[in-house]
This record gives C-alpha cells, sequence and structure tokens, in this order.
C-alpha cells in the first residue's frame, strides 16, 4: 500500500509542475484532463502527508522519551506518543478506503425510473411520493432533475415516471436506491382504517454517453402519437409523442413531456443507451457474482431493499439492518444519514473482501 501511495505522490508533484507551464496552460484539453486528475489524487495526498506527520510524531516522541530525564517533558512526549498512535489507526483506515477501485461511472448523472407495483392506486401513490423524496434530494444537493415520461393514475398516483438527475456525483450518491421500496400505512382509499403493504420499483441508471454504447439506429423503430394527460396547451393536438422499440432487446420506452417530437426523440434515445448500458454492466456484474454478494446491492430490481412504515414513523433499509425513525424527514428528501450509511457498509465489505483476498 505505502508503495502505491509514493507513487501517488510522485505523480501529485508531476501534476503540479506539468500545471504550471505556460504549454499546458494554452492546452485547454491537458489543462483540464491535468486538473481533474489532481482533484481526484488531491484526497488520497492530503491523507497520506496526515499519516507521515503522525509516523514523525511517533518516532520524535520516542526519541524525547529514549533521550529525556526531565518527567514533565516525558509526560508531555506520552501524551504525544499515544495522540499520534490513536490517529494513525485511523488515517491508515482512511487511506485503505481511500484507494479502494473508484466506480466508473460515480460522476455520471442518472436516469431513473420509479413504477407502482403491488397495491394498485395505493403503489401509484407511493411513487409519485418516491419521486418527490428524490426531487427534494436533488434540490438539496442543487442538481437538476428534469422530466423524461409521467404515467399518472389521475388522483394524484404515478404507474410510471421516468427522469433524469443531472449533477456531479449524482450516481455515487443514488446507485444504491435501485430494487424494491416498500410502504406500510392506512391508504387514503381505505375506509376500514386497515394498514395495507403496497410497493414500488425503482432503478437507478448512469446516463450513458455515445461512446459507451454503440447504438445502431437500424435497431430502433419510432412512432409517434398524440400525448396524454398534462403538459400544457397544444401538448394533446399535435403527434408530439415518441415510442421507441429497440428491436434487438424488446426495449420499448415512450417520451411524451416536451411538446417538440424531436426532444422527446432525444430523451427517449437516452433512456434507451441507459438502458442497454446497465445490461452490460448486469452481465458484468454475474460473472462476479461472488463478489457482487458481498457487496451492498446496486442494481437487482427485484430485491426489496427498504420499508416505509408509517404507523412507527420508521424507515428500514434491509440490506444493511439500519433503521431512522425520521420517516417524514426522509420522504422530504433528507436521505443523507441512509446513503452514508449504505457507503460506509459497501466501503466495509469491499476491504473486507480484499484482505480476504490478499
Amino acid at each position: 500500500m505505502f508503495d502505491k501511495l509514493e507513487d501517488i505522490l510522485i505523480r501529485f508533484e508531476e501534476i503540479l509542475n506539468e500545471l504550471a507551464e505556460p504549454s499546458c496552460i494554452n492546452d485547454q484539453e491537458r489543462f483540464r484532463k491535468l486538473m481533474k486528475e489532481q482533484t481526484d489524487l488531491n484526497p488520497i495526498v492530503e491523507k497520506y502527508k496526515e499519516y507521515k506527520a503522525a509516523k514523525e510524531g511517533i518516532e520524535d516522541s520516542l526519541a524525547i522519551l529514549e533521550e529525556e530525564n526531565d518527567e514533565e517533558m516525558r509526560e508531555l512526549a506520552k501524551e504525544e506518543l499515544n495522540d499520534c498512535k490513536a490517529k494513525l489507526s485511523d488515517i491508515e483506515n482512511d487511506l485503505k478506503i481511500l484507494l479502494l477501485p473508484k466506480d466508473p461511472n460515480d460522476e455520471k448523472n442518472v436516469i431513473v425510473e420509479i413504477r407502482g407495483g403491488a397495491g394498485g392506486d395505493e403503489a401509484a401513490l407511493f411513487a409519485a411520493e418516491l419521486f418527490r423524496m428524490y426531487s427534494r434530494f436533488a434540490e438539496r444537493n442543487r442538481w437538476k432533475v428534469d422530466m423524461m415520461n409521467l404515467n399518472e393514475n389521475g388522483i394524484g398516483g404515478f404507474k410510471e415516471v421516468i427522469f433524469m438527475i443531472n449533477g456531479e456525483g449524482a450516481y455515487s450518491k443514488l446507485k444504491y436506491e435501485s430494487g424494491v421500496h416498500r410502504v406500510q400505512r392506512i391508504p387514503v382509499t381505505e375506509s376500514g382504517g386497515r394498514i395495507h403493504t403496497s410497493t414500488a420499483t425503482v432503478a437507478i441508471m448512469p446516463e450513458a454517453e455515445e461512446v459507451d454504447v454503440q447504438l445502431d439506429m437500424n435497431d430502433c423503430k419510432f412512432d409517434v402519437f398524440r400525448a396524454s394527460g398534462n403538459g400544457g396547451q397544444c401538448v394533446n393536438t399535435t403527434d408530439s409523442a415518441v415510442r421507441l422499440t429497440h428491436i434487438p432487446t424488446g426495449i420499448v420506452i415512450s417520451c411524451q413531456d416536451e411538446k417538440s417530437q424531436l426532444k422527446n426523440k432525444d430523451k427517449a434515445l437516452k433512456v434507451l443507451r441507459s438502458r442497454l448500458y446497465e445490461l452490460e454492466q448486469q452481465k458484468a456484474h454475474d460473472a462476479e457474482a461472488e463478489a457482487r454478494r458481498s457487496q451492498v446491492g446496486t442494481g437487482d430490481r427485484s430485491e426489496k431493499i427498504r420499508t416505509y412504515n408509517f404507523p412507527q414513523g420508521r424507515v428500514t433499509d434491509h440490506r444493511i439492518k439500519f433503521t431512522s425513525h425520521r420517516l417524514n424527514d426522509i420522504l422530504d428528501g433528507d436521505l443523507y444519514e441512509v446513503i452514508d450509511n449504505l457507503i460506509a457498509a459497501d466501503q466495509a465489505a469491499k476491504l473486507s473482501r480484499m484482505q480476504n483476498e490478499g
């Protein structure tokens, strides 16, 4: 590990020297790449400097204890020694986490698909609440939400909603949200006051660029139709909605949120690319089934991941046995505590696997 850290330190110094060259400033593409690499390496370098300072503190304290006879100086040296030793263990752990292989999709935007599952109208109402939860979380992070397709049920619920969240690191935070979300509560449609259980499925996909997926347009069939539902003037009077069928996979995507047929077509292609990219990732995950089982789930739509229990005001994530009694805050988009615990659990699982392999 420390050989790798020394190499990173050397590379970091090289980047700083390159960035100072006039030729680099004039080459914007090279400048951007170096700045990105510097930003990525900076947390590791800073933590490694902390490690070196703690090691130096231990050596200095031991030298004082060996050479100094003054009791007061020895006591101060002992305190410094204990402090540095305590810090060293935490810093080493932080360094191991920082050196874990990065998910190449972490900085990408995400496409989110939410569908009402078991429970009829109540499931659709819950799907609408999940959409609001993720929209509010996006607002808290100053990310932009771009609606792609919406299929409502007439009473404020969503049978299906597809939207994009544009923002730095969106996938790194939201990738653990894929799966089945379950709600337990008395539905507004229930007259007898009984608690019902309903579900909605969430799929989180990194936005796929054209370079990520080679898409043959001959495999794509487009149909246009008249949009339905809310959408403002003229949305229902022109054939602006688009249905895209990908012939090899049978994937069908409808987009009708925009008034422009061209814009709906562009959005449908974005969703298709991301779904095809997700299929490729799924194949890679399945090829490493054992490794996947040792990590927090990030992609299986059939996995029941979380329960929102209204009578108890509780949210439980079943993968990491995490429970919070801040149901209202979480549904209002305050997902930080849940996500931080999921990230920590995933990092711990990866570290454990690396140590076992080592």
